[in-house]
């Protein structure tokens, strides 16, 4: 969105803004249910839920938009993060994930996980990385891939990838105007940016720090974040972060756990723990979990299965919060958001 549009969007009646919004969530609902029809009818596969699970998948969508609305009208951030969905970039990408699709289907077909591009170093990476999750091309592993992600968890997640990550800014909101905009701010397994770019628009003044183990999912990123003015992008792993004790005020992590292995994903929350400092924040956001969200447990069995996530299963019954607490963080809230859960705690003072 441009400057002068964010500004139109900031300054139109609250009304209007919603009407627009719920138009714009609307049309991406519509288009991204019968792409998902179309890959059914292609695949042969159908996939029978309960009227019971049905309405509460909608309960769930409906509620994660009036969340959204919510956040701007609290100041949460500003109302022209409702509309940065980067239309023209999907649909020049669209075309490319479309000519993908039977390759991802003869990998999944295959369960060939282990289909990788030629040319790169895997030793260079830990063996949890070293597989195509969800079928995709390329696995995490090329600039292709990185470029063609965004659009890919859009489609899957029926137009709210980007609202969802949304829900990890409130608690940022409320820890800069405890502490002032001074904040170092690291996001663990940035990926392609999205989080960033979104945490940036709302909070242009902070020191941003991203980390990924994909230098090429990190090329992409930097190309999106050219707008943030104060940025360090790092290579490396959530289970060995190369930052000294205590030097960040906040940290954010968006859907890494449940790509870790149970021992991994518990070093992972041992160097939250060491890289913030005391009375330092925590946002986490990542798949639902059996805790909270037992009545969508059959999706989330299927997420596991059908999408090659070998470590969901194990991670869906082992809860986030209950976790960080004998980390010996101070838990401050846990809530679901449609398929999603974000958890916020501290690092006591």
């Amino acid at each position: 969105m441009t400057s002068l549009a964010m500004q139109l969007a900031e300054r139109a009646p609250a009304s209007l803004h919603q009407i627009a919004y719920r138009a714009q969530q609307k049309g991406l609902l519509l288009t991204c249910l019968l792409g998902h029809q179309a890959l059914r009818l292609l695949s042969r596969r159908s996939v029978r839920i309960s009227r019971k699970l049905e309405r509460e998948i909608q309960r769930r969508y409906q509620a994660l938009l009036e969340r959204d609305l919510e956040n701007v009208d609290e100041g949460a951030y500003p109302r022209s993060l409702l509309f940065q969905y980067p239309l023209v970039d999907y649909l020049r990408t669209t075309p490319a994930l479309l000519l993908d699709v039977p390759r991802s289907w003869w990998r999944m077909r295959g369960r060939r996980y282990r289909d990788l591009p030629d040319g790169v170093d895997l030793q260079r990476y830990p063996a949890y990385f070293r597989r195509n999750y969800h079928w995709q091309t390329d696995g995490y592993l090329s600039r292709k891939s990185a470029d063609l992600y965004d659009v890919a968890v859009e489609f899957l997640f029926l137009g709210t990838a980007d609202v969802m990550r949304r829900m990890v800014i409130p608690p940022i909101t409320r820890f800069v105007r405890e502490h002032g905009s001074d904040v170092r701010l690291l996001d663990v397994a940035c990926g392609t940016g999205r989080m960033l770019h979104q945490l940036a628009l709302a909070h242009p003044t902070l020191r941003f720090y991203g980390m990924d183990l994909s230098p090429y999912y990190l090329d992409h990123a930097r190309d999106l974040l050219r707008h943030v003015e104060h940025l360090s992008l790092v290579a490396d792993s959530a289970e060995a972060m190369p930052f000294r004790d205590g030097f960040f005020d906040a940290v954010t992590s968006v859907h890494l756990l449940h790509e870790l292995p149970g021992p991994v994903r518990r070093r992972a929350y041992e160097e939250f723990w060491r890289v913030l400092r005391p009375g330092g924040l925590l946002v986490v956001e990542d798949s639902a979990q059996l805790s909270e969200s037992g009545e969508i447990a059959f999706l989330l069995g299927k997420f596991s299965e059908d999408f090659h996530e070998p470590f969901h299963r194990e991670y869906a019954r082992d809860d986030i919060g209950a976790a960080l607490e004998r980390q010996g963080f101070r838990v401050e809230s846990t809530e679901p958001h449609f398929v999603s859960k974000v958890v916020v705690a501290r690092k006591p003072a």
